[in-house]
């Protein structure tokens, strides 16, 4: 079971935000918590991150701060406490006076419907991954073409970030499971669980109940559903809906299909009953969210779902 994998797949409903942040005095800044992951790299000076009610954690230039489920925190030039940080102002940044004490690229997709993925959930709220960039200097390439696409007025980073949000994702996460980050992460080695997993990845279409997932990997229903929530952390058919209703936001998304063709592609049999289950997962119906989602930055080719 290929966990980097699925926590791309996951995030890529959010809208992709990326901005380059120039520090010239000791405050630093927090970051509010947001409904979604992203990550920091620190690219000039040094710095420290700051978390409620934990020690600072001294930064140096090329490590990566992973935020895995959007939890407030702080960087600052010289340890501080977090409610002693003024908070980041969005928008315009006006020019940064010389000299620098830090700056760092910030991205993020940002969840504006749904919740933070399971699989994302379960690893620490934030992560500090040192980068060996002279073992893989693909990583210092990704985050220089990063840093020349983070800015708005640059044609073409609405299909440019997320691609390289993505790679540095699966960078940053390699690295830290290299590190010891098994021990944060699910434990989807479960061979029986994964072979589930795997089912209800390739063939959304199919009617699963949990008797047939049950009868597919050779359990029987309650001991199935019992270690399926253990190592997944929800019941089996909470993960078949939210895993189909994720793939119809990346479609809804990522493609200009019909919301009919649509919900074929993930397993409903008709549109109503896919516009019903997505506005409980979203708050909203399919139409309006690939409406507000293509407002955000989303892109949306007209080609059909495969």
């Amino acid at each position: 079971m290929d966990l980097v994998s699925e926590v791309i797949r996951t995030v890529r409903v959010g809208s992709a935000n990326g901005r380059l942040i120039r520090q010239s005095s000791s405050e630093g800044l927090r970051l509010p918590a947001i409904s979604g992951a992203g990550f920091h790299v620190v690219v000039r000076g040094t710095c420290w991150l700051i978390k409620e009610g934990e020690e600072p954690v001294a930064l140096e230039p090329g490590d990566v701060v992973l935020s895995s489920s959007g939890g407030e925190h702080g960087l600052s030039h010289v340890p501080r406490a977090l409610d002693d940080l003024p908070p980041v102002v969005m928008g315009p940044l006006p020019p940064t006076p010389e000299p620098v004490a830090f700056e760092f690229l910030t991205c993020c997709y940002v969840l504006e419907r749904g919740c933070v993925p399971q699989y994302l959930r379960a690893l620490p709220d934030l992560i500090v991954v040192s980068m060996d960039y002279e073992r893989h200097p693909e990583m210092r390439t990704l985050v220089d073409l990063l840093g020349a696409n983070v800015s708005d007025t640059v044609m073409g980073t609405g299909v440019t970030l997320p691609a390289l949000l993505d790679l540095i994702l699966v960078h940053v996460l390699r690295r830290w499971h290299e590190q010891g980050g098994e021990q944060g992460w699910p434990s989807i080695d479960d061979p029986t669980i994964a072979a589930a997993l795997r089912k209800i990845h390739e063939d959304p279409r199919r009617r699963w109940t949990v008797g047939g997932l049950s009868e597919a990997v050779g359990m029987s229903r309650t001991a199935f559903t019992r270690r399926f929530t253990a190592v997944v952390g929800q019941s089996p058919m909470s993960y078949v809906i939210s895993w189909r209703l994720g793939l119809a936001a990346r479609l809804l998304r990522a493609t200009g299909a019909p919301l009919a063709t649509i919900a074929r592609e993930v397993g409903y049999s008709t549109e109503f009953a896919f516009s019903d289950a997505f506005r409980r997962e979203y708050g909203l119906p399919p139409g309006r969210f690939r409406r507000e989602s293509a407002a955000e930055g989303g892109t949306t080719e007209r080609r059909p779902a495969s």
